[in-house]
């Protein structure tokens, strides 16, 4: 599995899944959400909807799962929607940052996606130093990496599949933090 880091737009990127670092309300917010829902177009938000009738969302996502929608307008296939832990509300486990991308790999992984791109989950709304979410970040993709020779990860089977993890990150202070981390 190639892993990239690159400054750009995240709702431009050409892969089968955009990660969406959502609220757990999965109906819009700011920031990279916001930016999300508004280049899917208004049906992101309707499947978003669909999905919070489901008993197991009424309350919402939790914090470092994950769930997919279709990626209607973007240029992806795919939304994978993860809830990060909100620093500025106390919640500073790592252990569930690094859950959401564990599961959105997982999740990308069950849709088959050969290319996936993550944003920086936890940065910016939610408080999280870049340094940090990008130390979380690249242990947990270079984890699902290596953890081909044996298949197994946190007991969980790893289906092959997934070709490309790419980091879109929005600043260049952004990128040198993910840069740093995957070297």
């Amino acid at each position: 599995m190639r892993i990239e880091a690159v400054q750009g737009d995240i709702t431009e990127q050409h892969v089968d899944v955009v990660v969406n670092a959502a609220n757990s309300s999965l109906l819009g917010g700011g920031g990279v959400d916001g930016a999300i829902h508004a280049a899917a177009g208004p049906q992101l938000l309707e499947a978003c909807r669909a999905l919070r009738a489901e008993a197991r969302f009424a309350d919402g996502l939790g914090i470092g799962d994950a769930v997919a929608t279709p990626a209607f307008d973007l240029p992806a296939r795919w939304v994978v929607h993860t809830v990060g832990p909100n620093r500025h509300a106390g919640q500073v486990s790592t252990t569930a940052l690094a859950s959401c991308f564990g599961r959105s790999l997982e999740i990308a992984v069950e849709l088959g996606a050969r290319s996936l791109a993550f944003p920086a989950i936890g940065a910016g709304a939610f408080g999280w130093d870049m340094a940090e979410v990008a130390e979380v970040a690249a242990g947990v993709v270079k984890g699902w990496a290596s953890c081909a020779q044996n298949g197994v990860l946190e007991g969980h089977t790893r289906p092959s599949g997934l070709e490309l993890v790419r980091f879109v990150l929005a600043s260049g202070s952004a990128l040198q933090a993910f840069e740093d981390a995957l070297a």
